[in-house]
């Protein structure tokens, strides 16, 4: 007998804002770039990427490109798809190891 793998997609089990936001600040908080655009790009689908695209003023092709894992895409577009997925970024204070 032969098991089916099914596809994983993160984006099915966001499915409220407070999943969203304690996704995103574990990959915050583990400070990997390309993770953090995944998650975004995680988060986008499960909000809807044309919705994120109008908001964000982000062609729907642009915003999947930069949203791709590998890609490096502005700090400006980055900071349109936050605000377009409604998350507030905030900084604290955290101990340096020197």
């Amino acid at each position: 007998m032969k098991d089916k793998l099914v596809a994983f997609d993160m984006a099915a089990l966001l499915d409220s804002d407070e999943a969203f936001s304690e996704y995103l600040s574990q990959v915050l908080a583990d400070g990997d770039t390309d993770e953090i655009i995944r998650a975004l790009g995680h988060i986008a689908r499960a909000r809807g990427m044309t919705q994120i695209a109008t908001f964000s003023g982000l062609g729907r092709e642009s915003l999947y490109k930069a949203l791709t894992p590998g890609a490096k895409p502005r700090f400006e577009s980055v900071l349109k798809v936050i605000r377009a997925l409604g998350i507030d970024l905030s900084a604290h204070p955290h101990m340096v190891s020197r």
